[in-house]
């Protein structure tokens, strides 16, 4: 299918951050990247891409400028910058990547690295690490590709490295490897991997932008890090795949290929296919993850507690090897 644009003006600014703006376009909910588009304001002739919000995608219903017409043209480059994100795509901009800053690490022994299958598992994660520690957020492809789109990641003020097609990171990196050894040069205790908010999804085992986690732990593993999965459970989904614990999970364990381990929390019952599993103890999740913003699939810690548990588990289990 073709790009859906469609020609507006800017009819009202709802928020607006150095990273990510909410407007309105013609009166329609939209959002905006100003370091990609340049700046944005009331009355700005622009183009938006409307596709999302016609096709009633539930994660990303609204749209999204294109370019601003106004003041968003003929706007300077990184002369320093020699990588694309994009590349070839009528989005294409060079930015400096972590590779080009100078030699990386060859390795990241004992690094805890956190593998997750759902943006949502982020806030929990990092709660159960310690909000106090240095952690470095690294985010996947395999849901938004803005890093900026995510409350989550401003309300912790985690560094944030935007790995592959993502971009809008505190800092770019060509693979999740040297994004990780960026993590371990700089002397952070743990790195959180996942996905951005939302996530491409087929009902099926494979096709399912989750799968980023797999291949975070491969990574990690390789590098000589330390792995540990993050599981995604629900006991409030309606879908059977993805009540207990999700298909999603069950394939990311699958394909590690590497020394990995799954992180349980304790009092919940596992399933008898998942053999091995370490159990943590996460009593006090809930004053731990207390003021951070907790929401999966519109369900929050009172509707479904384990979700927000087992990522807790994850963090905790991450920040012991630390």
């Amino acid at each position: 299918m073709p790009l859906s644009l469609r020609r507006g003006s800017v009819t009202a600014i709802l928020e607006a951050g150095e990273r990510l703006v909410r407007l309105e376009v013609d009166g329609i909910p939209c959002v905006a990247y100003p370091r990609l588009t340049g700046p944005v304001e009331e009355g700005d002739d622009v183009l938006v891409n409307e596709q999302a919000r016609v096709l009633g995608l539930g994660s990303g219903g609204f749209d999204v400028v294109h370019a601003n017409l106004t003041r968003g043209l003929g706007l300077p480059v990184d002369e320093e910058a020699h990588v694309m994100k994009l590349p070839y795509s009528p989005l294409q901009h060079a930015v400096r990547h972590v590779e080009e800053e100078g030699d990386l690490p060859e390795t990241i022994v004992g690094l805890p690295v956190v593998c997750c299958s759902l943006h949502s598992q982020l806030a929990p994660v990092c709660a159960g690490i310690g909000l106090a520690r240095r952690i470095a957020y690294v985010q996947l492809p395999g849901g938004a590709l803005p890093v900026s789109l995510s409350d989550t990641v401003r309300a912790l003020g985690v560094p944030s490295v935007a790995v592959g097609p993502c971009f809008d990171g505190d800092r770019q990196a060509v693979s999740v490897a040297s994004a990780l050894a960026w993590a371990a040069g700089q002397g952070f205790e743990a790195a959180v991997c996942g996905i951005g908010p939302g996530v491409v999804g087929t009902a099926s085992r494979l096709g399912h932008g989750g799968l980023a986690a797999a291949e975070a732990a491969n990574a990690a593993a390789a590098l000589g890090g330390a792995p540990v999965l993050a599981v995604r459970v629900s006991h409030g989904d309606p879908r059977e795949r993805h009540r207990g614990v999700s298909h999603h999970t069950r394939a990311v364990v699958e394909l590690c290929l590497g020394r990995a381990t799954v992180a349980w929390p304790a009092g919940l019952e596992p399933p008898a296919w998942l053999q091995t599993r370490e159990e943590v103890d996460v009593t006090g999740w809930e004053e731990a993850c207390a003021g951070l913003p907790l929401q999966h699939m519109g369900r929050g810690p009172e509707e479904d507690p384990w979700f927000f548990a087992a990522a807790f588990a994850a963090g905790r289990l991450a920040g012991s090897l630390s």
